[in-house]
């Protein structure tokens, strides 16, 4: 039986973020990341919109936001290689949520919690909304939120092999296998069985295996409510330029933002049922949500859906917040999951906040305290509002 001092269940970019930092923090540790699909066919870290954003409802999720943007921005510090530069094509154009009447009060709420929170965000009437973006109708419109700044979008894929790459430069195993069971007491894992036949012994074991958490959590006799959600992305060409075209949320539901020379664009999934194939659901994409968008942009009355993609958020349904850190009886087991949706701008400072858990015994340069497991065994959900789609 092999033996590694730390192993994780899943490489993706929560996986990966872990490794980098266990490894940057400890160097000469011993982490295996062990690995099913090392192409990342069906990982959500390939095929995530990958954007990030301030204008969340829970301060801790703020906060690893603002980590993760300063990280973002000087990446190729943290995580370049001689033989692997690292560019991610960072643009921060901001998010704008739109509401209508009904929706204010909810957008104040938020914005208070922002600012508190150190958000660079502003609100804006109808007429500023107009000057700013003259494509955009907002008769039915009360109010925006607009990020001012450290909101946008990036390489999300590109981010994720960086922190792989980085990770195993500095000594990070990748196993090529598939987990099938832990073996524990009722205080401790001490290895995880691999399909090959093969076992792994090791003093710490780290659950980021994204939409499927649940099933490897359930693996130690333990209950994670982490779902595999679809959501389907469609790529649409629009003849008409949109000059500072923010990440767009709709009060009916869908998002759009730019991707190149293209846009893309989501909606709330008509399907919720959980582990749906991914493979887009071409229902979403009806008459009723092309005159939704060609409302909100007229220009888009001209629009060509180029072709779709889909993934999967990996839902915590308990409260559509992650779960960092160790269980409360199976002290070294881990988990990194169940960001629903946030994950890819979250990794740099979740994979940090473990890492730190792990080696020293509680988080220390991010508080995220109150994303541990415990919240989940007293019914004490932490809930954020602002989740899309």
């Amino acid at each position: 039986m092999s033996r590694a001092d730390v192993v994780i269940v899943g490489s993706g970019v929560m996986g990966a973020a872990t490794a980098y930092w266990l490894t940057r923090l400890q160097p000469g540790l011993r982490v295996t990341l062990v690995e099913s699909d090392t192409r990342y066919e069906k990982a959500s870290s390939s095929l995530s919109a990958s954007s990030i954003r301030q204008q969340f409802t829970c301060p801790v999720n703020i906060r690893l936001s603002q980590f993760g943007i300063a990280f973002l921005r000087e990446v190729e510090q943290h995580l370049g290689l001689p033989d692997h530069p690292v560019a991610l094509g960072l643009q921060e154009p901001g998010y704008l949520y739109l509401a209508q009447p009904e929706q204010t009060a909810a957008l104040h709420t938020a914005h208070q919690i922002q600012k508190q929170a150190g958000a660079d965000v502003a609100l804006l009437d109808p007429e500023a909304l107009r000057q700013r973006f003259p494509w955009l109708n907002v008769d039915d419109v009360a109010l925006g939120s607009l990020g001012l700044s450290g909101e946008g979008w990036f390489d999300g894929p590109a981010l994720h092999q960086a922190f792989l790459k980085k990770a195993m430069a500095q000594g990070v195993q990748r196993l090529h296998d598939r987990v099938v069971g832990l073996d524990h007491t009722d205080t401790q894992l001490s290895a995880v069985r691999l399909a090959s036949g093969d076992s792994l012994s090791c003093g710490q074991v780290v659950n980021a295996a994204g939409p499927w958490a649940g099933e490897v959590a359930a693996m130690a006799g333990v209950q994670l409510p982490i779902e595999a959600a679809r959501r389907t992305v469609f790529v649409l060409s629009c003849p008409d330029p949109l000059p500072q075209c923010p990440l767009l949320i709709d009060p009916s539901g869908w998002w759009l933002r730019p991707e190149g020379r293209f846009l893309i664009s989501g909606a709330e999934p008509m399907h919720t049922e959980p582990g749906l194939p991914l493979e887009p659901d071409w229902a979403e994409w009806n008459d009723e949500q092309w005159a939704s968008l060609a409302h909100r942009i007229p220009a888009l009355a001209a629009l060509r859906v180029e072709r779709a993609w889909a993934g999967y958020y990996e839902m915590n349904t308990f409260d559509h917040n992650a779960v960092i850190g160790p269980h409360p009886d199976l002290r070294n087991l881990y988990f990194i999951n169940g960001f629903s949706g946030h994950g890819m701008q979250h990794a740099a400072g979740a994979g940090l906040a473990l890492a730190e858990w792990m080696l020293q015994g509680k988080p220390i340069t991010i508080a995220v305290d109150e994303l541990g497991f415990e919240r989940l065994r007293q019914n004490r959900p932490l809930r954020e509002l602002a989740v899309i789609g």
